[in-house]
């Protein structure tokens, strides 16, 4: 499970690095919304990944991540994935005013014209 997280991780963040360096404004928006999925499932694993484990610790049993998942890296991914939605819905509204003010969506506002 451990090997299937880790390579989900780096094809997402090899992917946002690509776009991120793309010369397009909405390819770098895409790019950074994968490098946010790909933290935010990063900050997910670390919190274990047990299956059918309780959230909290159990009466009785050790406070060790062998008997329990953490609660913490879910709710911190939670309020990640809604800062994520209205970081991107902000720069959304920038692309299309940019878009419409200076006519091209190039990141540096500078097109190669042939």
């Amino acid at each position: 499970m451990e090997a299937i997280i880790s390579i989900a991780v780096g094809v997402l963040v090899a992917a946002g690095v690509w776009l991120v360096l793309r010369p397009r404004t909405f390819q770098m928006l895409i790019g950074l919304s994968l490098l946010s999925y790909a933290t935010n499932l990063f900050i997910f694993s670390v919190g274990s990944l047990s299956l059918d484990r309780e959230p909290i610790v159990q009466p009785g049993l050790a406070a060790n991540l062998v008997n329990y998942t953490d609660p913490l890296p879910q709710s911190l991914v939670l309020t990640a994935i809604v800062i994520g939605f209205a970081t991107t819905a902000l720069f959304l509204v920038v692309l299309l005013a940019l878009r419409g003010l200076a006519d091209s969506d190039h990141v540096d506002g500078q097109e190669e014209r042939p």
